[in-house]
């Protein structure tokens, strides 16, 4: 009977220190922000300020499963420029930002949950250029640019290359066009979607500089870990029972 009545007080005992470790603070909530980066995540109406249901795109809708099957709440909301708000990510507790990359600079900042998807990092050229690039270094005697603060920004750093800094990513259609840089810093298939807004043929991929960058959610370091823990989980589960490919499927067309 004492067999019995210990085991019963140790199986009590562990599941209320199980429980006790899923609990968090009541009311908690995850302070989310994005910028615009098609397909990924964009508001509706392609400004640069939306929030919740104004949010559109792959990395969004996959966020916000996933935080609805890890039940934890949350405030979403996009805003401008990038550097603003990777910056309060840093310094506020239980603030987190997607779509962002992991590399060596950034990987002990920040708590991560992912990868949400994934993309090319591509050096683009204007129509009719026939710019072919065989390696970064290479590219290093042309005039290159890259979204300020970007992850296509910090890689050129990494890898030495000189570039010129946008404010919008878009903008580096323009300067292609214009002639103001010869090789365009970015991501596939992000470019070709600006080039569809913007009306652009003919963009062409002159080096693909890092094959399948994987997106991310990275959260404050203070982030609980049980947060993290329940993101990842409810990310994993998704990716196993087919829904990141469904919430996928009406951006690629898959």
């Amino acid at each position: 009977m004492w067999k019995t009545l210990k085991s019963a007080l140790f199986l009590g005992l562990f599941s209320m220190a199980a429980f006790a470790h899923a609990e968090l603070p009541a009311g908690y909530r995850v302070v989310l922000l994005t910028e615009n980066f098609p397909p990924f995540n964009m508001s509706a109406d392609e400004k640069n300020f939306a929030r919740d249901e104004n949010i559109r795109g792959v990395n969004a809708e996959v966020v916000r499963e996933m935080f609805k099957r890890a039940n934890i709440g949350y405030d979403l909301s996009l805003r401008f420029p990038w550097d603003r708000i990777y910056s309060l990510v840093l310094e506020m507790p239980n603030y987190g930002i997607f779509s962002t990359t992991i590399n060596e600079s950034r990987k002990p900042l920040f708590k991560w949950v992912g990868p949400l998807s994934s993309t090319e990092r591509v050096l683009v050229a204007a129509p009719g250029k026939s710019i072919t690039v065989k390696d970064l270094e290479a590219a290093k005697q042309y005039k290159v640019g890259a979204y300020k603060s970007s992850s296509s920004a910090a890689f050129l750093d990494k890898n030495g290359v000189p570039y010129t800094e946008s404010l919008r990513d878009q903008e580096n259609i323009r300067k292609l066009l214009e002639g103001e840089i010869d090789l365009w810093a970015t991501n596939d298939p992000v470019f070709r979607y600006y080039a569809s807004l913007e009306g652009v043929k003919g963009l062409q991929v002159a080096l693909v500089a890092e094959a399948g960058t994987e997106q991310y959610l990275a959260l404050n370091p203070n982030t609980p870990n049980e947060v993290v823990e329940r993101l990842q989980t409810a990310l994993d589960t998704m990716r196993k029972d087919g829904t990141m490919n469904r919430l996928a499927s009406p951006y690629f067309g898959q």
